[in-house]
């Protein structure tokens, strides 16, 4: 084998594992779009009690036989964000977008978005961005308060210099 034909050889391969991730990509992404329509389709908005949250392996939580035996092989074994949480007077294990995981507070009623046992979304989320811009506006707040309120105030000064009724009582 020459060079040439080594160089061939090696062209050929990663073309053909392009081709292959193409059709791969168009494939999964058909399926998502198939399943976020189909969850747009069933969730309703619930007010969720959060007791607990935690990345775990779907094996090891308690979540129903029927939900354990139709997950992908994949997830079998990948660590999922889970959320115990009190559902009216039921308490259970919901899976939970990574996103809406993040934003979920600890200890608190919130409202969700579920779809079966999937929380898809929630009312009134921010985003990490937003909370920093939040704070940061927050801070700037506070300083310029700070600064206002380090100035000195010429009439301030002056009524403390005067004698007040309320100052004679005493």
């Amino acid at each position: 084998m020459s060079l040439n034909d080594i160089i061939l050889l090696v062209f050929l391969i990663v073309a053909a594992l392009g081709v292959g991730l193409y059709f791969l990509n168009r494939w999964a992404s058909k399926r998502m779009v198939e399943s976020e329509e189909q969850m747009a389709r069933v969730k309703q908005t619930v007010s969720i009690f959060v007791i607990d949250k935690k990345k775990d392996k779907p094996m090891n939580s308690n979540l129903p036989k029927e939900v354990k035996s139709k997950l992908p092989a994949f997830y079998r074994f990948l660590k999922v964000p889970l959320v115990k949480a009190k559902v009216g007077p039921q308490i259970v294990t919901l899976m939970a977008d990574a996103k809406v995981f993040e934003a979920l507070p600890v200890k608190k009623n919130v409202k969700i978005e579920l779809a079966g046992i999937y929380i898809s979304g929630m009312q009134g989320m921010k985003t990490k961005k937003e909370i920093k811009a939040l704070a940061a506006a927050k801070k700037a707040r506070s300083q310029s308060r700070l600064e206002a309120s380090a100035k000195p105030n010429p009439i301030r000064f002056l009524q403390n210099l005067l004698p007040s009724k309320n100052r004679d009582r005493r």
